[in-house]
């Protein structure tokens, strides 16, 4: 593993490279937003406002929605520039109390909104086959989070999707400017986080094609009849997700009490009991966990320093987050010695080895004297 020398990540991070200055792309990605003339991004981003208002019908925009605090300050924005958005959630099975006050804060903004769910017994037996095949619950998630807005779209013929951050560009992956900041197909199929799987290739003799009808997305000839696009709001704004928190807190949206499984950040992922799941299992991938990446954008942005940061990390230690995994259990029918067993079997060998005493290690980890389990 190699470590970044100024933010807390290492090379095993997927899409993710330490350069020969010793940084990593993600934080050479984060300095090109210090040369970027903002102001001119958000002219941008109005005359767009003014060439779909031009061709849209009922609805300007869709905007994926969670009720978290990114896509609050999505609603906010599109609502400040004038937008008529349709917002669409993809409800998650793991929505908790907070999860459903902040997305009633964010329809009470002003927005028409679709809660789209899909059959719990289809989606658990999604997720436990994932999470067998690629060490992931998280594929179904993703599939739905970016087809089911596509899907909407050509239904109601609305001309644009407005996303919130670009993660290929936040965390490493690419500069951005080669991609157009327009989230497309290529896009999904490189960094949608889906293994590079679409729903056709989980279709077997348990779960056929009208079963995972939501996780496909609608044809090349039906996203060109109405030649949608789609767009990253933070290629326009400078997106921070303490920013964001801030602008979503002064429209009514609510962090809770911190629980086990949560990253440093406090304020997000916070709607989603099973979200957690997702980010644990990046510590038997590849060595770090959520909170790795948080204290990154936090050192990137000056808040914190590097040392600091490790403080926080060995102070937190693996963080695993045992009561989303007993709710994910009850919920997929699969007990928690068969989780662990599975999540096991995805331990990376080419980073952990195994000390004299049987303990599993990473040999040259980024923090001296970690407790190993």
């Amino acid at each position: 593993m190699k470590w970044c020398n100024s933010c807390i990540l290492p090379d095993t991070r997927p899409n993710l490279f330490v350069k020969e200055d010793g940084m990593c792309n993600a934080c050479h990605n984060h300095k090109i937003k210090e040369s970027i003339d903002w102001k001119l991004r958000e002219n941008t981003f109005k005359k767009i406002v003014k060439n779909i208002k031009k061709v849209s019908f009922e609805y300007d925009c869709i905007i994926p929605v969670s009720g978290g605090k990114d896509s609050t300050w999505q609603t906010i924005k599109c609502l400040e520039y004038g937008l008529k958005p349709l917002a669409v959630t993809w409800k998650t099975p793991g929505r908790n109390i907070i999860g459903s006050q902040n997305l009633k804060n964010l329809i009470s903004l002003g927005v028409d909104h679709i809660d789209y769910q899909i059959n719990p017994s289809v989606e658990s037996k999604f997720m436990v086959k994932t999470f067998r095949k690629f060490g992931s619950t998280a594929i179904p998630m993703h599939l739905a989070i970016f087809n089911i807005p596509l899907r909407i779209a050509t239904r109601f013929k609305i001309p644009l999707i407005i996303w919130g951050e670009n993660s290929a560009f936040e965390y490493g992956s690419t500069s951005g400017e080669d991609m157009g900041f327009e989230l497309n197909q290529e896009w999904i199929k490189t960094y949608g986080v889906t293994n590079g799987t679409t729903a056709k290739d989980w279709i077997d003799n348990k779960l056929n094609k009208k079963d995972l009808a939501a996780y496909f997305g609608p044809s090349e000839t039906e996203l060109a009849s109405i030649n949608l696009k789609a767009i990253f709001l933070g290629y326009y704004f400078k997106w921070d997700p303490r920013k964001t928190k801030e602008s979503a807190e002064e429209k009514g949206f609510k962090t809770q009490v911190a629980k086990s499984g949560l990253s440093f950040y406090k304020f997000a992922d916070i709607d989603d009991d099973f979200i957690s799941l997702h980010h644990w299992m990046k510590w038997y991938k590849f060595g770090f966990t959520r909170s790795f990446d948080n204290l990154s954008i936090e050192i990137r942005n000056k808040r914190i320093s590097r040392e600091k940061a490790i403080e926080i990390i060995k102070k937190e230690g693996e963080n695993k987050p045992i009561l989303d995994i007993e709710k994910f259990c009850k919920f997929s029918g699969i007990s928690e010695l068969e989780f662990n067993n599975i999540a096991e079997s995805f331990r990376n060998k080419k980073i952990w080895k195994k000390n004299k005493q049987g303990k599993w290690f990473i040999p040259n980890f980024l923090i001296d004297k970690w407790l190993w389990v």
